[in-house]
């Protein structure tokens, strides 16, 4: 347990990521609390929490990346375990929000699961959520609780400009939709954009129909929130490439690296794809192209603004962005 002006605060971690809760733990020096995680016969989940938490201000980290279905279920009983126990208040760090992708009904007769999944974790007892890049910003209107969107943008902006290249740069939407995304990177490094024109026929299948924009001798980044399968990004590389690009790289916050991603990024012309540590990668999927960045920092400084009743926002921008201390 760690006193912070006055209130009494828990860390804990899920599975699903706990080198990030520990670098959240070590930048605050929250120590990471203990919890008992059991899966009965029938593949149910047992939480027993090992210590108290009744009057504490309590953080949870469990991003809800692949397996979808496990991690959501263990970031659920785990909630209603502490609210159970009286804990004061429960802070629901999930910086990859599972289920995103559906925010809207596209077709007829289809669910709204972004929408679902916040209910649920209010039900729950969650009293605060953390995200980082939702994949759609009305999602942050599906919670009647607070919701902090943190952005991945100043971390990978610092480190494109930390390279200083030498040639000219465009920024690359991957779709009509990532426009305003690149748009902001576009701004922050004083470049220009191109967006990639592609139809998706069906789920985590895209074709490249052409690229609007000047690339020709230029060091190009497609920007983008999530590479999933990386059909998209490895088709834009190679597209862009055959219009006279000198380099390629791709960059996004959530590498879910599903099915075949690797082995694309690994034969695609991609320089690089630099992503976050929101999901914890195995070690069969870090290959010398996939650099991560960690966003422990940024969170760490989200808990202790929202410990000090502090403003969030100036984390989210590349000009403010500032890292914490471990000292």
């Amino acid at each position: 347990m760690a006193t912070i002006d006055g209130h009494k605060v828990k860390l804990f971690s899920l599975t699903a990521n706990r080198e990030l809760a520990e670098e959240i733990s070590r930048k605050t020096h929250i120590p990471l609390s203990k919890i008992q995680l059991d899966r009965f016969a029938d593949g149910e989940i047992g939480v027993n929490l090992e210590e108290t938490v009744r009057g504490h201000h309590v953080f949870l980290v469990q991003p809800t990346h692949a397996p979808v279905n496990e991690n959501i279920m263990e970031l659920l009983i785990t909630i209603d375990a502490m609210k159970r126990a009286s804990a004061k208040n429960i802070n629901v760090i999930t910086p990859y929000y599972g289920y995103s992708r559906q925010d809207r009904k596209s077709k007829s007769r289809q669910p709204i699961s972004a929408k679902l999944v916040a209910n649920l974790l209010e039900t729950a007892g969650a009293t605060r959520v953390l995200a980082m890049d939702l994949h759609a910003g009305q999602i942050q209107g599906f919670f009647d609780i607070p919701i902090d969107n943190f952005r991945a943008m100043p971390i990978i902006v610092d480190y494109f400009l930390k390279k200083e290249f030498k040639d000219d740069i465009v920024i690359v939407a991957p779709d009509h939709g990532g426009a305003v995304r690149a748009r902001k990177m576009a701004d922050i490094m004083n470049t220009g954009v191109a967006i990639i024109d592609k139809r998706r026929p069906s789920p985590n299948v895209s074709e490249v129909m052409g690229v609007v924009g000047d690339v020709k001798d230029k060091i190009a980044i497609i920007i983008d929130d999530i590479i999933d399968t990386a059909g998209t990004i490895s088709g834009a590389a190679d597209a862009i490439l055959d219009l006279g690009a000198k380099e390629v790289y791709a960059a996004c916050t959530h590498p879910l690296l599903s099915g075949p991603a690797v082995e694309r990024i690994q034969k695609s012309g991609l320089k690089e794809v630099v992503c976050t540590n929101t999901i914890k990668l195995p070690e069969e999927k870090k290959i010398d192209k996939i650099v991560q960045l960690s966003v422990g920092d940024m969170f760490a400084q989200g808990v202790l603004n929202i410990i000090h009743n502090k403003p969030l926002s100036s984390l989210f921008e590349y000009e403010q962005y500032i890292t914490v201390d471990e000292e």
